[in-house]
């Protein structure tokens, strides 16, 4: 081994042997298989620090499964399709300042490369390269032969076959539905086209129409019983206002709404045309009527009110809603002169509706006056809203003044309610956005009605249930996502699955449509097994459904499916044998954010198209990944590159750092300073494994095993029992805390307390325990252990836990000398004093014999101190003690009781001789603290002078110090 650790130098190394050797390129044998993947990445950046984080989970897993036997299959391809990369294309093509900028600064192209990228080929082209480059640094496992691109002509003959076959069974279904959309692109966008408001869902809103002298001010509200409340409506005179004609099912009218609400109208089903602008001021003050009510309200001025969100105009139900309330108040002294208004707000008396026992007459007086919210700007108006929302929602009924609808639970209302205000022609629904979406390429979205849209009928009742029955089968990682998976099957509508503009497969059965992105990345598992052979030289031509039917489903058979393709039928047979062996997928580990969406896709299309026998196995699901605090954008910054961290830190220390940050679905934090705290550590590992390698050390096992040697391979048996476990359960910080921080500590104490004869087995262990995470400086340890030639870590055996090396007595012994250790430490601290002298008292006999009997009792469940001290008692020999034996058990009796299993267990059989046992450490103490050390039992301490020995218990020697 090099003096010094550089990464780069080993890292190089092990890659080029791993791929000379092609150790990562399984075929089908007679081992269990494990087919591992991760969401391919979308190729309109490079790969960055959220990116490292998800892959680097699947790469520990695959190879932790690789060295437990297991035939891995861990492959990668690269998403293309969709608008997200047409619009790169033309930014860059346009030279757009802001995407230059970004792109050669956070991505770190040169601007030679960069001004080159003006097509969405070349674009895929230098970033699909980049992407293997970068998943290559860093040490991934990946079958590189199974790579490909959703444009790809094979992928979309692929694409055609599912699509077609899910047409066939009535789940693409074509009608007018909302959806997302770019007005620019003219296009519905999905999760991956969007860079803003990602976790956005479109809302329905009711559209309820007060009037003015024949012209309709629809007000917008998911609370449409409050229309029995409302007082007065809502304008903001600094916003601009338009008169248009809206016609809708044969009816004629005109509306004053904002101006980005004649906008979204235009998008909706509603044929709109613009009349003229409207004086703002000019609303307010009039007069208009409740159309359910009959009653005449009052429009009033709020700077509050936008443009953008409903039809910029609100009614106000101040009984109700915190915000009105508060909002009227504040108008209350005001000179709203300048309107026409010169009335006394105070006399708009508040109207109460809802019953709710939390709450008197007026819910919103009572919250706000209950948190002290000052006025409307107080952030403590949101708490008190969705307080007075939350309540009235759960527990609240509808009071007599709302007719017909009294009694009516205010959770059951709101459709009863629309369907009459829609049957009355005083209401319609309007669908908005739950929160601002914005479009990759800048451009606020919009919700579209599209008519003759096709649609994946993801609301059918049979197919969730077939998603349900998946979910329950399958292993969740971690298992509450479990319920999370099921909330999003109850929720999840039907998808747009095609759009007209940007990369992809066009509807076989409809090719005026592009399969829209994520509609084309559900089952493309299948594809990995099926591309190696498709990369040989079959062309698209050769990809019938007769193909995909036999490799993939089983049905027909080779002579059919030859004949259709005209391939030879030993090929077709390897196809099939080759997806029968590796399917299903074992595990697909994922980021959280595509929880509702990709990975519902995933689900919803193998339970529609596989018996259950090909249904996914697991999913695992992981947290985000910020930097230095800051949310990463691969758009506007700040934005960590996969590869630069590589660069600047190397390939391991950037795993071991990222894997160790956070567990499962708790986000990480990228610092700096952490990086550089876990260089130190593989550093501190690679220095360790030098020494002991330049020492010489051999195998220790099959000589004499001290004491201590003992403690070292029982400890080392629970670090590699619970690092096992937490890979089961993909804990990668937990198995990091097992297999490298704790098992440190553990070797720094054996070589403390002068442990030497298994240093080298330890070190053989401690590199395959590490393997999977820091998996190049592994090799290279492993190299220098003497294992030569094919005889990599990457394929070495996984430590098993040996339950025979466990030992209690050992540990225990070790622990002894730990707390005495520590307890002479905390005396010397407190007291300041140098020590001449120190003198240990083992427990009592008689105080040893309680312990022992309490210990047994617990492990029956019977301890009880009344029934131990009666038994100690019992014996002629304890009855000197009479006085001193009731105050041990009631001392011992609450920290036994309490003890874990674990805890308990670990004293099974004790049988220490804790005064041989120190006296066995006598030199060690006395080379710890420079003085001399005597031991004594408690039963016949040789010098006592302060009586120090009645204070000893069972593993807590009493210390006197001179």
């Amino acid at each position: 081994m090099e003096q010094d650790y550089i990464p780069c130098e080993i890292e190089r190394k092990w890659q080029k042997t791993w791929d000379d050797t092609k150790v990562f390129q399984p075929e089908p044998d007679e081992r269990k298989k494990f087919f591992i993947t991760i969401p391919y990445p979308y190729l309109n950046g490079n790969l960055h620090a959220g990116h490292t984080r998800t892959f680097t989970i699947g790469d520990v897993i695959a190879r932790y499964k690789r060295m437990q036997g297991y035939n891995v299959l861990f492959p990668m391809g690269f998403h293309v399709t969709g608008t997200p990369i047409v619009g790169l294309a033309e930014l860059i093509a346009n030279r757009d300042p802001q995407t230059m900028k970004v792109y050669s600064q956070l991505h770190g192209i040169p601007a030679d490369i960069l001004e080159t990228l003006v097509t969405p080929e070349k674009i895929v082209e230098y970033f699909s390269k980049e992407a293997e480059k970068a998943m290559r640094s860093i040490g991934y496992s990946i079958d590189w032969r199974r790579k490909f691109t959703t444009t790809d002509p094979t992928y979309k003959k692929f694409i055609e076959w599912q699509f077609n076959l899910l047409h066939e069974k009535g789940l693409i279904v074509r009608g007018s539905h909302p959806v997302k959309w770019c007005p620019h692109d003219n296009n519905p966008v999905e999760d991956h086209d969007i860079l803003h408001g990602e976790e956005a869902t479109i809302v329905d809103y009711t559209f309820v129409k007060f009037q003015h002298d024949g012209i309709v001010l629809p007000c917008a509200t998911l609370r449409p019983e409050t229309i029995f409340g409302v007082t007065n409506l809502w304008i903001n005179p600094d916003i601009e206002h338009v008169k248009i004609k809206v016609e809708k099912d044969g009816r004629t009218e005109f509306w004053v709404v904002s101006k980005e609400a004649y906008r979204k109208l235009t998008f909706t089903d509603r044929k709109v045309e613009f009349i003229e602008d409207v004086p703002s001021a000019a609303l307010i003050g009039i007069k208009v009527k409740n159309p359910l009510t009959g009653n005449d309200v009052i429009t009033l001025p709020a700077s509050f009110v936008r443009g953008e969100n409903g039809s910029g105009i609100v009614m106000s139900v101040p009984a109700h809603a915190p915000y009105d309330y508060l909002a009227l108040k504040d108008l209350y002294d005001k000179d709203l002169s300048q309107y026409g208004l010169r009335e006394d707000l105070r006399n708009i008396k508040l109207i109460s509706l809802i019953a709710a026992k939390e709450f008197g007459e007026y819910p919103a007086v009572e919250a706000v006056q209950q948190l002290g919210v000052k006025d409307q700007n107080d952030p403590k108006a949101e708490e008190a809203t969705k307080i007075v929302y939350r309540r009235e929602f759960h527990g609240g009924v509808l009071k007599e003044n709302t007719g017909k609808y009294a009694g009516i639970a205010v959770s059951k209302i709101k459709d009863v309610l629309t369907q009459d205000l829609i049957g009355q022609g005083i209401g319609e629904i309007f669908y908005e956005f739950s929160e601002p979406v914005v479009c990759r390429c800048g451009t606020p979205c919009v919700v579209n009605m599209v008519e003759g849209q096709w649609f994946l009928n993801y609301s059918n009742p049979e197919w969730k249930e077939k998603v349900y029955r998946c979910i329950e089968k399958m292993e969740v990682i971690p298992e509450e996502y479990r319920v999370e998976f099921n909330n999003k099957v109850d929720w999840l509508k039907d998808k747009a699955c095609a759009r007209k503009k940007g990369l992809g497969t066009h509807l076989p059965f409809d090719d005026q449509w592009l399969i829209e992105s994520l509609g084309d990345s559900t089952i493309y598992m299948t594809y990995y097994i099926t591309n190696k052979f498709f990369s040989r030289g079959i062309g698209p031509e050769h990809l019938t459904p007769q193909l995909f039917d036999y490799v993939l489903l089983g049905k027909g058979s080779v002579q059919q499916a030859a004949a259709a393709t005209g391939l030879d039928e030993q090929l077709i047979a390897q196809m099939k044998r080759d997806m029968d062996y590796w399917y299903p997928v074992d595990l697909r580990s994922s980021g959280k954010d595509l929880v509702p969406n990709h990975l519902l896709f995933f689900l919803f299309h193998h339970v529609a198209i596989f018996e259950e026998n090909k249904w996914p196995r697991a999913l695992a699901v992981n947290g985000f990944v910020s930097l230095e605090g800051q949310k990463m954008s691969k758009s506007k910054g700040p934005l960590l590159t996969l590869r630069n961290a590589v660069d600047e830190y190397g390939a391991d220390i950037s795993r071991m750092y990222i894997l160790s940050s956070a567990e499962q679905t708790q986000d990480a934090d990228w610092r700096n300073s952490g990086v550089e705290a876990a260089k130190k550590q593989v550093d501190r590992f690679y220095s360790f494994a030098r020494e002991i390698i330049g020492s010489g050390a051999v195998c220790g096992m099959c000589g004499e095993l001290k004491l201590i040697d003992r403690w070292m391979l029982s400890r080392l048996q629970h670090r590699i029992r619970e690092t096992n476990n937490d890979m089961r359960s993909l804990r990668t910080r937990s198995a990091l805390q097992n297999a490298f921080f704790l098992l440190l500590n553990d070797i720094k104490w054996y070589q403390k307390r002068g442990g030497s004869n298994l240093l080298y087995d330890m070190l053989d262990t401690w590199v395959r325990l590490m393997a999977p995470f820091m998996p190049h400086v592994c090799e290279e340890i492993w190299q220098a252990l003497g294992h030569e030639g094919n005889d990599i870590v990457s394929l070495a055996h996984y430590p098993i836990f040996d339950p025979e090396l466990l030992n209690n007595n050992a540990e225990l012994a070790e622990e002894l000398v730990d707390n005495t250790l520590e307890d002479i430490e905390e005396i010397l601290k407190v007291t300041k004093m140098t020590p001449q002298k120190i003198v240990l008292y083992t427990s009592a006999a008689w105080k040893t014999k309680a312990f022992r009997m309490a210990l047994k009792m617990q492990s029956e469940g019977t301890l009880n101190p009344g029934v131990l001290i009666k038994a100690l008692m019992a014996e002629p020999a304890n009855r000197t003690y009479g006085k001193e034996i009731p105050k041990f058990v009631q001392k011992i009796v609450p920290d036994i009781s309490s003890m874990k299993v674990e805890r308990l267990e670990m004293f099974d059989g004790y049988e220490l001789d804790e005064l041989a046992i120190l006296r066995e450490n006598q030199q060690f103490f006395e080379k710890e603290f420079s003085c001399t050390v005597e031991v004594y039992s408690s039963d016949e301490p040789g010098y006592d002078p302060e009586h120090k020995s009645r204070f000893a218990v069972p593993m807590r020697p009493a210390i006197y110090l001179e």
